[in-house]
């Protein structure tokens, strides 16, 4: 529970089981219409989230997070976070990512019919954003 006026709690839930809860005092998040914020007492509402980075400023810093998607519901000092994935940007395996980058880059280059082009595309979209969050650290 969060114990400053400031803060609110925040969690977040993966398909793989793994959950996260954290005190936070302000939230930052790729929502489906772009970026938007959240610090305590906010409106409720519900959004799906886009592939991109997740801001959380703790007591302890900030921590950045690279999902690739979800849903996220406010409520006014409860956040929660269904992401279908969540790292955090000090436990990306970089070098995952990059070879995830590169195989996405090669199916996209192929000439096959074969080749299911919007998976592709989400695959690098999700590799270059955890490249890139793996650089804020």
């Amino acid at each position: 529970m969060a114990e400053s006026s400031d803060n609110f709690d925040v969690t977040i839930v993966t398909p793989s089981g793994s959950q996260v809860s954290l005190e936070v005092r302000h939230l930052r998040a790729p929502g489906s219409e772009g970026q938007f914020g959240v610090l305590r007492g906010h409106l409720p509402f519900m959004t799906a989230l886009h592939v991109g980075a997740l801001r959380l400023d703790t007591r302890d810093g900030r921590q950045i997070w690279a999902t690739s998607g979800g849903y996220i519901e406010v409520l006014s000092n409860q956040v929660t976070i269904l992401a279908e994935t969540a790292e955090k940007a000090d436990q990306i395996d970089l070098e995952r990512a990059k070879a995830a980058k590169e195989r996405a880059l090669g199916r996209l280059a192929e000439k096959s019919t074969d080749i299911d082009i919007k998976r592709a595309s989400l695959a690098l979209t999700r590799a270059l954003n955890r490249i890139k969050v793996s650089a804020e650290v």
